[in-house]
């Protein structure tokens, strides 16, 4: 039940996030902030969803992880409300300090954190993996499907209905917490953080994977999928809803592959063949070979979501955990908040082929560091 409800939330959050992330800079333009503003708007969102991890982490471990969780819907609503209501400029912006504001990835936010570590107690031995993965599989089919159900947002007062549904979804959030039993809170006492030593190397390596990521956004590939081949928008939307099929299948796959091979075999044996294929896309002689190359990258370049999540809260004590997700989603937030630069160098040299070189190259300097510098290091109930 606790986990039933679990997943519920996370759904309806990610769809929240889904149809937020597409609509919010249109909608903000259209309520008059200029491209300056948005990208700040845009810019405190990421900043604030990347660290606010820490602070419920922390508030987890003295008020309990339900009330933490139903102040993240809370905080939602909040978010929702502004957007749709507020008229001057200063408070749309600030909307982005709740970390509510979509932008961001559906797992970063104050509460991957605190539903990670909810998660690992509610799902023990080999239940785990296969518990991260259908994790990741909920918020990634309702982040989705709410991308999709942004394309009936028309005009401005639709756009705006959507702001207020996310403010429901918001209440609905923070409601469904409510409603678990005790056996989600921490079964020790102790402090949130605590246990930095076997994260500092996990960290790093996580800060290198997300900043070769910012080579490869999806928009970089959209734009040189654009450039190379002649590529329009009734061709790029239907590959990327592919993509999003993809990625959300693959994490199901994931936790049943864990199963048999190890979280960290899962996390390098699936992500290192997605980079070779990321680095082979530039020198595709035709869009089809291109789209082919990129599915097959897709197809399982995230296999290593939910085996991550599952390694980080089982190589700590359990009154660790959202610290430890906390900790790790922090770092690679500010490696994200690279991004826009990024992605604007990587646009100028987009014909050439650059991004896929330099986020590749990174990516497998990842994969190489985590195999060889954790790959005898086990989670708690591997060694079970």
């Amino acid at each position: 039940m606790d986990r039933s409800l679990l997943l519920a939330t996370r759904g309806l959050r990610a769809f929240g996030f889904g149809f937020s992330a597409v609509l919010i800079g249109v909608y903000l333009e259209r309520r008059g902030l200029s491209a300056v503003l948005i990208g700040l708007t845009l810019g405190i969102g990421l900043a604030a969803a990347s660290l606010s991890g820490l602070a419920s982490a922390w508030l987890a471990a003295r008020w309990g992880r339900r009330t933490v969780l139903a102040a993240a819907g809370g905080l939602m609503a909040v978010t929702g409300l502004d957007l749709a209501f507020a008229t001057s400029p200063p408070l749309l912006i600030l909307a982005g300090l709740t970390g509510m504001l979509g932008a961001a990835s559906i797992d970063l936010g104050p509460f991957a954190s605190v539903e990670q570590a909810v998660l690992a107690e509610t799902a023990t031995g080999s239940e785990r993996n296969l518990a991260f993965g259908r994790y990741s599989l909920t918020g990634g089919l309702f982040n989705a499907a709410g991308g999709l159900a942004a394309a009936l947002a028309t005009t401005a007062d639709v756009s705006r209905g959507f702001f207020i549904l996310y403010a429901l979804l918001g209440v609905a959030s923070a409601t469904l917490p409510l409603l678990m039993s005790g056996r989600v809170e921490s079964a020790s006492s102790g402090p949130a953080f605590g246990s930095f030593r076997p994260l500092v190397g996990l960290a790093a390596l996580f800060a290198l994977d997300s900043l070769g990521g910012g080579f490869v956004a999806n928009a970089v590939i959209a734009y040189w999928l654009h450039v190379r081949f002649g590529a329009g928008a009734a061709l790029l939307g239907p590959v990327f809803a592919a993509v999003a099929v993809l990625q959300s299948a693959s994490y199901e796959v994931s936790g049943r592959l864990a199963n048999r091979i190890g979280l960290i075999n899962t996390m390098v044996f699936t992500h290192l063949p997605s980079n070779i294929f990321l680095l082979l896309v530039p020198f595709s002689p035709s869009i089809g070979w291109a789209i082919l190359l990129l599915l097959l990258r897709f197809a399982l370049s995230q296999m290593d979501v939910p085996a991550r999540q599952a390694y980080i809260v089982s190589i700590v004590p359990p009154s660790e955990r959202a610290g430890a997700v906390a900790t790790t989603g922090a770092v690679r937030g500010v490696a994200q908040a690279f991004g826009p630069a990024l992605a604007g160098a990587a646009i100028g040299a987009a014909a050439f082929g650059a991004p896929f070189f330099a986020g590749g190259g990174l990516k497998i300097v990842y994969d190489l560091g985590l195999y060889f510098g954790f790959r005898d290091r086990r989670g708690a109930h591997e060694r079970g």
